[in-house]
C-alpha cells in the first residue's frame, strides 16, 4: 500500500532540506506542494530545488506549466493523486507550504473543475460585491452562510461555478480522503528566529541572482503578469522600475514574508493531525527519521 509522508509549515522553516536527506534515506521521491514552484523559469524566488538537488532525489510537479497558464488546485489535485497512484508503493513524500494544495491531497477536497472564466468574472465585478453577495444568497444560500460578505473572492467563484455549471458550488464540494495511511509532520519554531531565517534566506536569493531573475521575467513576459505581483518578485519589481532602492525592496521582501508565513502558521495549527517538530532542534532528523520508521512499521502490520 502507498504510504504518505506529509512536511509542511512556514517559508524557511527548513522543509526542503528535510525532506531531501529523508529521501535519500528512504529512497523515495519529493512530490512538491508549493503553488508557485509549478510554474517554470520562476526559480530562485520560489526557493526552487536547484539542478544538483533534483539530480539527487528526483522532484516531482515541479516546472509543470509556463508562467502566462493558470494551475488551479482542481489541476494540482488531479495530476498529484494521478501521479501517486502511478508511482507504487515506496513512502512518498509531499513537501511545501502551500496548505490548500496538501489538504487537496490529504483529504480529498471535491473541488469543482471549472476554469477561472475571466468575461464572466468581469462581468460580475460590475455590479459590486454588496449585489454580488445577494444574488449568491438566492442561488447557493448553503455556501452564503459559509462565505463572509466582504470576501468577494469566494462569492466571485462560487458564482462563477454556479452559472457555468448550474448547479450551486455546496452541491459540488465535500471530502473523499485517500485510503493509504498518512503521516504529517510540521516543522515550527521560535517567531524570532524564524525571522532571522527568513532574513538570511531573502538576502542569499539577492545574492544567487534574483534582481537579474526577475529583470529577464519582466522583458519576456510583461510587468504585468500576475506571478511578478507574488512575493519577492513585486518588490524586486519595484527596484528595477526605481521606485525603491534595492536595500528597500530587501526590507519589504523580508517584511512580506514575514507576514505570510504567519499566515501559514496559523492555516497549518489549525489541523490536530500534524506531528510538530522544532525546525531548530540539532537532532531533528534523527528523531522524524525515528517517527518515520515507526509509521512504516505501523501501518506495514
Amino acid at each position: 500500500m502507498t504510504k504518505l509522508i506529509v512536511i509542511c509549515g512556514a517559508t524557511a522553516t527548513g522543509k526542503s532540506g528535510l525532506a531531501l536527506a529523508l529521501a535519500m534515506r528512504l529512497g523515495s521521491v519529493i512530490l512538491s506542494a508549493d503553488s508557485r514552484q509549478v510554474y517554470r523559469e520562476f526559480d530562485i524566488g520560489t526557493a526552487k530545488p536547484t539542478v544538483a538537488e533534483q539530480k539527487l532525489v528526483p522532484h516531482y510537479l515541479i516546472d509543470m506549466c509556463e508562467p502566462t497558464d493558470t494551475m488551479t488546485v482542481a489541476d494540482y489535485q488531479e495530476q498529484t493523486q494521478a501521479l501517486i497512484a502511478s508511482l507504487g508503493v515506496i513512502p512518498l513524500l509531499l513537501v511545501g507550504g502551500t496548505g490548500l494544495y496538501i489538504r487537496s491531497i490529504i483529504q480529498g477536497m471535491k473541488i469543482p473543475r471549472v476554469a477561472p472564466q475571466m468575461e464572466l468574472r468581469s462581468q460580475l465585478k460590475s455590479l459590486g460585491q454588496p449585489q454580488l453577495y445577494a444574488m449568491l444568497q438566492q442561488v447557493d444560500p448553503i455556501a452564503a452562510q459559509k462565505i463572509h460578505g466582504n470576501d468577494s473572492v469566494r462569492t466571485l467563484r462560487a458564482l462563477e461555478v454556479y452559472y457555468i455549471t448550474g448547479h450551486p458550488i455546496s452541491e459540488q464540494q465535500g471530502e473523499n480522503p485517500p485510503n493509504y495511511p498518512i503521516l504529517q509532520i510540521g516543522l515550527d519554531c521560535d517567531v524570532e528566529k524564524l525571522n532571522t531565517r527568513i532574513q538570511q534566506r531573502t538576502e542569499q536569493m539577492i545574492a544567487e541572482g534574483l534582481v537579474a531573475e526577475v529583470e529577464y521575467l519582466c522583458q519576456k513576459y510583461g510587468v504585468d503578469l500576475s506571478l511578478l505581483k507574488t512575493l519577492g518578485y513585486q518588490e524586486i519589481k519595484q527596484y528595477l522600475a526605481r521606485d525603491i532602492s534595492l536595500n528597500e525592496a530587501k526590507e519589504l521582501t523580508i517584511l512580506h514574508t514575514r507576514q505570510f508565513a504567519k499566515r501559514q502558521r496559523t492555516w497549518f495549527r489549525a489541523y490536530p493531525q500534524i506531528e510538530w517538530f522544532d525546525a531548530d532542534d540539532p537532532d531533528l532528523l534523527e528523531k522524524i527519521w525515528q517517527r518515520i520508521n515507526e509509521f512504516i512499521s505501523c501501518t506495514s502490520s
